[in-house]
């Protein structure tokens, strides 16, 4: 299974060198496979670079794995082997799999330990030395080594059980470790006015507004330079500070590079220029400060604009608790999408949780929506809306006659979902988005039930009444085939194929366009619909 250096141009007739929508993933840490957690983000991204490239734009979404640092080495210690053949192994078996199972589109891969990324890194490291912005200093500190990094005394909370009476990371619950090194440091503390200034003059650089307001806060605080080095007498499971073949770069440094290394920094200027700066770079709160602070200050060293936006979703709760594999709350996406199907999936994650909020999982929230909203909703609808014109006109696309009140009321309802969607989409208001669509699936199913076609069919004077109902309810799947395809790509599909495949394919069609009326021809013939959703309980 191969993901990286996929073709940059998806939609060939859009030229390389024109600006495109540059969306990102974190990369993740391979000290562990998998869970929805991680998915989670994955799908998010999917959707929005999807949504962007049905509205024709050139779309761009990268993600990959974080491979280096001290967890990853004593993990793989821990494992009785070495980093690298530990990477390969969860890279190869875990997480490229995991694209596949949740049906993501990625047009890259960039992995850590890759020489497109090493090299790239060790220029722009050297680049920042050379310009000043890197020195030599000693620190003292409280390290965590699953967050891979120093912690302030207000990072830490009073242990419990095992580690009562010592301090432990807020986030991982365990004890953190004191270190005094010699390193290397980034001046970060210079950029303290710049970002502030970049906050006020990009109000949504830093969203949702509670994620920026605690950027903001913390940046106010004040800034102390960052350790941007490790002694390779400590561990040497990372890239090599180009100037001192005595250190290896921190973590944190090398794995937020991978934006711009994996998009032609120091070897193709051209595409790094086509891509640059990122329109959304969509993060784990978590790990805000870190893409919020650092990575801004870090292009502005390198003279390098920062990304027009970072994104902060809120976490999964299990059991009131965020996704965690050591607390063992960490469900693996297959559990889901062996059962339910990768579009359920994708569906559930997007629209059951406000994006840019926590949100609480569960197995009945999950099945009761699969079969009320997709099987019922969604799924019954464009089935018995195919299977009627099959039956009743042998699959003949009818030309509509008179069109009603009630006709129009779905074709301003299909044109306001659009519009809606498009507009929560460009505020990464995902679930707002899904909901918009949604007033159309709801609108079609009381339609068709006060309409009743299955009545007007037993009157041959009523035929170019049912015709036209049927015609409404089709071109109404037709606007939902478009507006799902970037939520659930199988499903749409599927609907399209039976629907209007006379029309082209899917992905040529603008959904800008979809709420235009009347799209669907007469004399079109359409196929039979295989189960969009079938009930859980039949698999």
């Amino acid at each position: 299974m191969e993901f990286t250096n996929k073709p940059f141009c998806s939609n060939p007739k859009i030229s390389r060198v024109s600006k495109s929508f540059y969306v990102t993933t974190p990369i993740f840490y391979v000290n562990d496979a998998p869970h929805i957690g991680h998915a989670y983000t994955e799908v998010a991204s999917d959707v929005l670079a999807r949504w962007h490239r049905a509205r024709q734009e050139n779309s761009f979404l990268l993600t990959g794995t974080d491979e280096h640092g001290e967890k990853v080495l004593r993990t793989a210690l821990g494992n009785h082997t070495d980093p690298k053949s530990w990477t390969d192994k969860l890279v190869n078996e875990s997480w490229l799999p995991l694209l596949e199972t949740i049906d993501i589109d990625n047009q890259d891969f960039i992995r850590t330990t890759e020489p497109r990324h090493e090299v790239a890194v060790q220029k722009f490291l050297q680049k920042l030395y050379d310009t000043g912005f890197i020195y030599q200093g000693s620190f003292v500190g409280n390290y965590c080594v699953g967050c891979e990094e120093y912690k302030n005394e207000s990072d830490l909370i009073d242990g419990t059980g095992e580690f009562a009476g010592v301090s432990v990371c807020a986030i991982h619950s365990k004890p953190v470790e004191q270190l005094n090194e010699t390193n290397y440091f980034f001046r970060l503390s210079e950029f303290q006015q710049r970002l502030l200034d970049l906050y006020e003059s990009n109000p949504t650089f830093v969203q949702p507004e509670s994620a920026r307001n605690e950027v903001v806060s913390f940046v106010r605080s004040g800034l102390s330079d960052l350790s941007i080095s490790r002694s390779k007498e400590r561990f040497d499971w990372g890239i090599d500070i180009p100037w001192d073949k005595d250190h290896i770069t921190y973590v944190w440094f090398d794995a937020l590079l991978n934006y711009i290394t994996a998009i032609g920094y120091g070897s193709d200027e051209e595409k790094l220029a086509s891509l640059w700066p990122a329109d959304v770079q969509v993060v784990g709160k978590d790990i805000l400060r870190f893409h919020a602070v650092i990575w801004p200050a870090m292009l502005m060293a390198a003279e390098l604009e920062p990304p027009k936006q970072v994104f902060g979703h809120g976490w999964l709760l299990v059991g009131g608790e965020k996704m965690s594999k050591s607390k063992l709350t960490g469900i693996a996406p297959t559990q889901i999408t062996d059962a339910f199907g990768a579009d359920a999936f994708r569906y559930y994650f997007m629209k059951a949780i406000g994006f840019g909020s926590d949100g609480s999982f569960s197995w009945e929230d999950l099945s009761a929506r699969y079969n009320s909203e997709l099987a019922n909703g969604f799924g019954n609808l464009a089935s018995r809306t195919i299977a009627m014109t099959n039956r009743y006109f042998q699959g003949e696309i009818q030309g509509p006659k008179n069109y009603t009140e009630a006709d129009l009321q779905i074709q301003n309802v299909a044109k306001l979902a659009v519009d809606g969607a498009n507009a929560a989409i460009d505020k990464i208001a995902i679930h707002e988005a899904i909901s918009k669509i949604w007033t159309l699936v709801d609108e079609l199913n009381g339609y068709i039930t006060t309409q009743e076609p299955w009545v007007l069919a037993k009157d041959e004077a009523n035929r170019g009444r049912l015709g036209t109902v049927l015609y409404t309810a089709s071109e109404g799947l037709r606007v939902l085939a478009v507006l799902l395809n970037p939520v659930m790509p199988k499903a749409a599909q599927k609907l399209w194929s039976a629907l209007a495949s006379d029309l082209g394919s899917l992905e040529t069609q603008n959904l800008n366009d979809a709420g235009s009326w009347g799209q669907l021809k007469p004399g079109q013939m359409m196929q039979e619909l295989e189960a969009l959703f079938p009930r859980v309980e039949e698999q």
